[in-house]
């Protein structure tokens, strides 16, 4: 689990039956400062309603994305599961 920031949206004409009604959202990880970017821009998939510029939290967990998607064979790599406070 990292915290990432969104900074944009993605748009896909086909995508994978598992991931149908959901957003896809470009976020970039932060270090643990929350200032300094940790790597490249990630693409996930919105569980939350996330919206530009908000602080999230996205994990990698496969077996979380599966419960999430209802999809037991997912492509999904990174999900978002929470939405930071300020």
């Amino acid at each position: 689990m990292i915290n990432a920031r969104v900074v944009g949206s993605a748009t896909s004409t086909v995508k994978h039956r598992s991931m149908e009604g959901f957003r896809l959202l470009v976020v970039q990880p932060y270090g643990p400062d929350a200032q300094t970017p940790d790597g490249d821009p990630l693409i996930a998939v919105d569980t939350m309603g996330a919206g530009k510029n908000d602080n999230v939290m996205i994990t990698s967990d496969g077996r979380a994305a599966r419960e999430v998607l209802a999809a037991e064979n997912t492509p999904v790599r990174w999900i978002v599961i929470g939405i930071c406070d300020h």
